[in-house]
């Protein structure tokens, strides 16, 4: 067991206390995105289940049931891609932290210490309430 997972609790027991059932399916679902370091797509998660015979529909499932239930975040950057993370213990919902994607490789990386600072939240109080923010170029590996 990983020490997030020590730390959290299991998924197992995190599923059930969002009150859905903890299936072999789910349970590797979200241990799976515990241990991503960045967010992954349906398709990502459907290739790494796929040898423990979770299909495609039942990946897409969990997803949106576990989505639905507050213990993942559902992301889209622009690329007209869902991508789906861990809300992480003492996060709630609503709260999204930086993402970088690249223009070429299209690789997401997230970035916890990333925030606005207090002049540019000023700055953008203006015009509205900051959602998200997404840094976009090449990562080290493309440029």
């Amino acid at each position: 067991m990983s020490k997030k997972t020590e730390k959290n609790g299991t998924a197992r027991d995190d599923i059930r206390a969002v009150g859905l059932r903890a299936t072999p399916a789910r349970v590797a679902t979200l241990q799976l995105l515990r241990d991503a370091t960045s967010p992954l797509t349906h398709a990502d998660v459907a290739e790494c289940l796929d040898s423990i015979g979770v299909d495609k529909t039942t990946a897409f499932r969990n997803l949106n049931d576990m989505t639905d239930a507050g213990l993942l975040r559902r992301t889209e950057l622009g690329d007209h891609v869902y991508r789906f993370e861990e809300i992480r213990h003492g996060e709630h919902g609503a709260e999204l932290h930086p993402h970088f994607l690249c223009v070429d490789c299209g690789s997401v990386s997230c970035m916890d210490n990333v925030q606005l600072t207090a002049g540019s939240m000023r700055e953008s109080s203006k015009v509205g309430e900051v959602a998200e923010i997404l840094l976009r170029g090449k990562c080290n590996d493309c440029k």
